[in-house]
């Protein structure tokens, strides 16, 4: 068996390949088609009598030479569309104080994006009822802002 494999590994590199890109075909994301083009790289090394343990070599560093090269600009540009969802959304956003802010106390409230949330403020000074303020940031249940 390990013999036929060796003899006929084009055949084994090119199902493999069409194995990965009918994966990557069936997936939302790219999964797989770093190693559909490892396996086309030992295919050609295969195709031009090359060794098995060449071929091993050539799948591996293809693959992960394109995984290193390409996957932190696909993930840039797959993901650029990703929108800030629920309490992310306040980060930067203009709130009005409901309540005095007085981190000493540990009181103050502010009312921002319809929403009443207990706030602090990232500078330590008071901050009076009726101030417009931006949030700086979110710590656990409380807004931070200045």
């Amino acid at each position: 068996m390990l013999e036929f494999l060796a003899a006929n590994m084009s055949i084994v590199w090119l199902a493999l390949m069409v194995l990965l890109l009918i994966l990557e075909a069936a997936t939302a994301g790219l999964t797989s088609i770093w190693f559909a083009l490892g396996a086309l790289a030992a295919l050609i090394a295969s195709l031009f009598g090359g060794a098995l343990w060449l071929q091993l070599v050539w799948f591996f560093a293809v693959s992960l030479l394109t995984l290193w090269l390409t996957r932190p600009l696909a993930l840039k540009y797959l993901n650029s569309r990703r929108v800030a969802t629920n309490a992310d959304r306040v980060i930067g956003a203009e709130a009005v104080v409901t309540e005095d802010i007085d981190n000493i106390a540990g009181s103050g409230a502010v009312h921002v994006d319809g929403h009443e949330w207990t706030a602090r403020s990232g500078s330590g000074a008071n901050i009076a009822k009726g101030a417009v303020v931006r949030v700086e940031r979110i710590e656990g249940v409380k807004l931070i802002v200045d």
